[in-house]
């Protein structure tokens, strides 16, 4: 038996189809404009107060925890209720993200994703940020783990993790042509972050990344005579950059100007979420055995560095959208089109006949009503 949804504007990732329909079961069987739609006895229709839009659900590829929950906790069960918890975000796929620690820990933090992921169609990959970053450069990174690129480490940590790891964190200045070379030809992704690398270093082919972490943050900065890690992000046209969309992490003007610099094909929404996305402000919590505070609607260490984001992702959507004037079908891009096309996620990241069925079921106001995994219903609000 199939589900339906007509009467609805349809924002595929591609175009919008006007009062449409669309039919799923797991995958999506039918979409179109309503003048083309035919009704059938099995449908079971599902209902959509006026005024509401379909969107396709949100991809996060940096997130390392929230609701209690740290992927370096190595806990497959909690990892799984975790992903459930993303749902009421919007979230339907993500990749969860270790930080810089002990070799062993972040062994076993890879095999419990593993573990995890088997029956959990939502986990895509893995996002290794660190320990392969510049000490100087660590924000909430503990320090004292950071160690220098190693291929054959990483090809052991890869095989803990069934090779789910789709994207690294790394400092380009720390690292050598061997190691990048190795990462690129295995098809991972290699993204600067926590750098202090030189922009015209980066620009001279010393580097095979292709995608910047957490733009603006902990990265040498946009300046008159050194355009940096964040100039290279926003200057150089075949980069993606992702960006902490909280208004905390990199103000509104600022992305502003990367969204005009690089459009919104260019550009990737993440939280970077930690363990106490989900709790109250003034709670204490912890990041990679570090005490974070939460205060003002930030996640910061003693020292007041920032420690990752207490943002959800549906708040980043509307967010993306405010602050750069960015259409719905712009923000549809930064929030699961380009992490779709980047990381060759072929079944999501867009709305069309054979792909999976995961949207989000949005309010006028675009407040998230349902979430639909694999055509599961998860009714968030009325």
């Amino acid at each position: 038996m199939a589900k339906l949804i007509k009467n609805i504007d349809i924002y595929t990732g591609a175009g919008i189809v006007k009062n449409g329909f669309l039919r799923f079961s797991n995958t999506i069987e039918e979409l179109g404009e309503l003048k083309d739609f035919v009704a059938k006895d099995t449908d079971q229709l599902v209902t959509a107060p006026a005024g509401a839009i379909l969107v396709p659900g949100f991809i996060d590829v940096h997130t390392h925890g929230g609701y209690g929950f740290d992927t370096m906790d190595g806990n497959a069960d909690a990892l799984n209720a975790f992903s459930q918890k993303l749902r009421t975000e919007g979230i339907t796929s993500f990749f969860p993200t270790t930080i810089t620690q002990t070799k062993d820990s972040i062994a076993k933090a890879l095999e419990s994703v593993v573990l995890a992921a088997k029956n959990n169609s939502m986990i895509r990959g893995i996002h290794l940020e660190g320990p392969f970053i510049n000490a100087d450069m660590n924000g909430a990174q503990p320090a004292e783990y950071v160690i220098a690129p190693d291929l054959a480490l990483f090809k052991d940590w890869q095989k803990d993790a069934d090779g789910l790891i789709k994207l690294v964190t790394y400092a380009p200045e720390k690292s050598g042509p061997a190691f990048e070379a190795g990462l690129h030809n295995m098809g991972v992704v290699l993204s600067a972050g926590h750098t202090n690398q030189s922009y015209w270093k980066m620009n001279k082919g010393q580097t095979l990344a292709s995608h910047v972490t957490h733009l603006y943050n902990r990265q040498s900065q946009l300046e008159g005579r050194e355009p940096g890690v964040t100039g290279y992000g926003v200057l150089t046209p075949s980069v993606k950059v992702e960006i902490v969309m909280d208004g905390i992490h990199v103000s509104p003007e600022m992305v502003k100007l990367a969204y005009e610099l690089k459009t919104a094909k260019n550009i990737e929404v993440i939280t970077d979420s930690m363990r106490a996305k989900g709790q109250g402000e003034n709670e204490v919590s912890e990041l990679g055995g570090q005490k974070v505070v939460i205060k003002d609607g930030a996640a910061r260490l003693e020292n007041g560095h920032l420690a990752g984001s207490v943002l959800k992702y549906d708040l980043g959507f509307k967010n993306v959208q405010a602050f750069t004037g960015a259409s719905i079908a712009d923000a549809v891009l930064m929030t699961s089109v380009n992490q779709a096309r980047e990381f060759g996620l072929k079944d999501v990241g867009g709305l069309e006949i054979g792909k999976r069925a995961n949207f989000n079921l949005l309010s006028a106001k675009q407040d998230l009503l349902t979430n639909f995994v694999d055509g599961d219903e998860l009714r968030v609000a009325e």
